[in-house]
């Protein structure tokens, strides 16, 4: 049974969640539509723990926002194919009511589909059969981590245009790896063997050596099922970790998308570069987080990544930024930097310019490691 106390209010992290998943599925539709128009004509969303819709203040969840999303826009009107499921009878009861309630409903040439089934091997196997999926937008996001396996992340993004957003819950995950009761959920959702490798890594790990093997881990693992591009989003309480939400896809515009709008939610930032943390704390802290310094460590890294090498600013991001926090407004500014300590030579230089900027077809040649 989900814990309803969940649904009284949205917590500023709930909040935060919501407005990550919202605003991506809006750019991925916005650059899947015009392709899809042309072979399948229709698109989807899938959350497989929805919720009931609205928490019990008001506030709407996903579920309400997406379909908002969806009703005012034309393209999406015709096209989205929304499937939306929970556990909890109670909850499918009440989105349904929040669905027939929403202004202009009718606009929508698919109505929203609301299923009451636990999510377990029936749902991975019609995933698994299903060949050809729409390209479509997933959402996982259980109470705890039942449900979640790497099989069904791996079905989920299986075909073109499909992309996942999922629910790390790191602090029940690092109490359940050494648990015996819950052995088998921790094997779905690492693989048996990174499983149990893992439980012998943490056993003399402090905190937060643990945190980063369990997060390196469960990234080593999407990738061995086809996730090419995986980008986590941590949440603190009280200065602890509590969860992460986790994007995966195997496709590079989707990850530089998320990663610019997880920039953007991120409670600090250290030189204009995000935390890719929301940390209640850190708002009121800026000074602290200041003193480091990762602008410079970025300049550092181009010049000795790309010595010798002549590419222009849009290759220089592509080929570094994956991997790493940096977005591409922080390679801006470090290039530009560079080239004002003439460390680099630009193609237009700085005064056929105009001042300040550095378009993205800007050639740039850094020096040989010899020169340097």
């Amino acid at each position: 049974m989900t814990n309803t106390s969940f649904f009284d209010k949205p917590t500023e992290q709930s909040l935060v969640k919501a407005t990550i998943v919202d605003k991506y599925f809006l750019a991925w539709a916005k650059v899947i539509i015009p392709r899809a128009k042309k072979t399948y004509n229709k698109i989807g969303y899938i959350d497989l723990f929805s919720g009931p819709g609205r928490y019990q203040d008001g506030s709407k969840s996903t579920p309400i926002l997406i379909l908002e999303k969806a009703i005012n826009h034309p393209d999406m009107q015709k096209m989205l194919v929304t499937k939306f499921n929970d556990a909890d009878p109670q909850n499918t009861q009440l989105l349904q009511q929040e669905i027939n309630c929403l202004p202009d409903l009718s606009k929508l040439a698919h109505k929203p589909i609301v299923s009451n089934d636990t999510v377990g091997d029936k749902i991975l196997r019609e995933l698994e059969a299903t060949k050809k999926i729409i390209p479509t937008l997933f959402f996982i996001d259980p109470w705890g981590y039942k449900g979640l396996s790497l099989q069904l992340i791996a079905a989920s993004i299986k075909n073109w245009g499909c992309d996942c957003i999922f629910f790390f819950n790191y602090n029940r995950i690092n109490m359940g790896l050494n648990n015996e009761l819950v052995k088998t959920h921790m094997n779905y959702i690492f693989g048996e063997d990174r499983a149990d490798t893992l439980r012998v890594q943490l056993e003399p790990m402090k905190p937060f050596e643990r945190e980063l093997t369990i997060i390196e881990a469960i990234c080593q693992a999407l990738k061995e099922i086809g996730v090419v591009y995986s980008l986590p989003f941590r949440f603190k309480n009280q200065g602890r970790t509590s969860h992460h939400l986790f994007f995966a896809s195997k496709n590079v515009l989707g990850y530089s998308i998320m990663k610019d709008i997880m920039a953007k939610e991120s409670s600090s930032t250290e030189q204009g570069v995000p935390s890719f943390e929301y940390n209640p704390a850190t708002i009121n802290q800026p000074l602290l987080f200041e003193l480091s310094r990762p602008l410079d460590e970025l300049a550092n890294m181009l010049m000795d990544e790309f010595a010798g090498q002549t590419l222009n600013r849009e290759d220089i991001y592509n080929k570094h930024h994956v991997g790493r926090r940096y977005i591409e407004k922080n390679y801006r500014e470090v290039l530009l930097q560079l080239e004002s300590q003439n460390k680099i030579i630009t193609q237009p230089p700085a005064n056929k310019r105009k001042k300040g900027t550095l378009a993205t077809t800007v050639s740039i040649t850094f020096p040989s490691k010899e020169e340097d």
